[in-house]
């Protein structure tokens, strides 16, 4: 059961209650069973920030560095993953996906793409706009890459059986734990939260959207920091539904560093259209409304933030006039389906995007894993970590052992 109290010293803290926290508390368990384990959350349930409100897809690895952690991991994970809620009744499914170019300006593009999958051994093929339609028979291009492996699935299911297989090993889950303070010693790290202290041979910082600050309590020297961007969605309406068969992606403008709106098959039905991204006025801010001046301080008095808005200002402000504007929104969908108008929309919840970004003003393009004596911090674990989710928390959990 979900416990409160510290009553023991534990072998491993784990912090953050999000996946990849739950992949690597999971993995250790497996890895070492009876492992005195306590993973700490600060909400009162699991999985209630980006891994409650991403689009729950299932990512083939097709566009991320060959050789790079991103690509490793989301090829190996993605496996762990389809084979991981097969066996645990998680639902998913298998829908395909197509990234979708619009003009002879993007073909170029479109094949650097397609050979970037073939070389991380993703499934895919250049297919024209025949084929196209008979995929998606409303959706615009000339040519588009199908990646029929490509999936959605019940992410926040998925946390919810890790938490279950986590308490069935013996592990702890503390809930009302936000981290205020880490100490490290010559034989423990002591983590002081608002629902107790504890103590641990090791920890591991899982925290998203807080891992920076989290890094620099740990003592760890880190010059990159998290800056949110929002990600704000639609949803098509029933009736609109039919518009969209799989997953249509556009070709990313590789001048920017996010891949644009899209259309999403969810896994309980309906479908999704987004997101943007804007500049989060609180690393929790779903809304305009939601403004944290430590947050927003801390973003704009960033260097590395102040690079990447002198290098991207324009498409900043587009990203914004899109957040502000439904018509403006609904033009970047019509990009790939035409047909859509205003009323085929409603307004979905937004997410907030925990992504590194270095000194230089640009975004740490990998998984950042790094270990400062006792506590080992992820501090930057963008898409696509939900899906590699389980072969990170895999990599995670074997660092930790191998330093027990």
């Amino acid at each position: 059961m979900p416990d409160s109290g510290a009553s023991r010293r534990e072998d491993v803290i784990v912090m953050g209650g999000g996946i990849v926290g739950l992949a690597t508390a999971w993995q250790l368990l497996q890895k070492r069973p009876g492992l005195r384990l306590r993973l700490l959350e600060k909400e009162q349930t699991l999985a209630a920030h980006q891994t409650g409100r991403n689009s729950g897809v299932i990512h083939s690895g097709i566009y991320y560095k060959p050789g790079s952690l991103r690509a490793q991991n989301c090829r190996d994970g993605k496996l762990a993953l389809e084979q991981f809620c097969s066996e645990h009744g998680v639902a998913w499914k298998r829908t395909g996906k197509v990234i979708v170019a619009t003009s002879t300006e993007q073909l170029p593009s479109l094949k650097s793409i397609y050979e970037r999958g073939q070389q991380n051994g993703v499934l895919c093929e250049i297919i024209d706009r025949p084929r196209l339609l008979e995929l998606e028979p409303h959706c615009a291009g000339i040519q588009a890459i199908h990646v029929p492996e490509a999936g959605i699935v019940d992410y926040p299911g998925v946390c919810q059986r890790l938490g279950e297989l986590i308490t069935a090993a013996g592990g702890q889950i503390t809930y009302g734990a936000r981290i205020t303070a880490i100490r490290q010693s010559t034989d423990c790290v002591a983590v002081q939260t608002t629902a107790g202290n504890f103590e641990a041979q090791q920890a591991v910082n899982c925290t998203g959207l807080f891992s920076d600050r989290i890094a620099r309590l740990s003592g760890q020297p880190l010059r990159e920091r998290i800056v949110p961007f929002r990600g704000e969605y639609y949803v098509l309406k029933p009736a609109a539904e039919h518009f969209c068969q799989t997953l249509i992606y556009p070709v990313p403008d590789t001048r920017f560093p996010f891949l644009g709106v899209h259309f999403t098959r969810m896994i309980h039905g309906g479908v999704e259209c987004g997101p943007n991204a804007v500049l989060a006025l609180a690393r929790e801010g779903y809304h305009w409304g939601v403004i944290s001046p430590r947050d927003l301080f801390e973003s704009l008095t960033y260097p590395g933030f102040l690079r990447m808005a002198a290098r991207y200002w324009k498409m900043g402000l587009t990203e914004m006039w899109r957040s502000l504007s439904r018509q403006a929104f609904v033009r970047s969908l019509q990009h790939l389906v035409p047909e859509i108008r205003s009323e085929h929309i409603d307004p979905a919840p937004a997410g907030v995007r925990a992504q590194a970004l270095g000194i230089d003003g640009k975004l740490v393009d990998d998984f950042l894993i790094v270990r400062h004596e006792r506590v080992l911090n992820v501090c930057n674990a963008p898409s696509p970590a939900a899906t590699a989710s389980l072969n990170i928390g895999k990599l995670v959990a074997e660092k930790l052992l191998l330093n027990s």
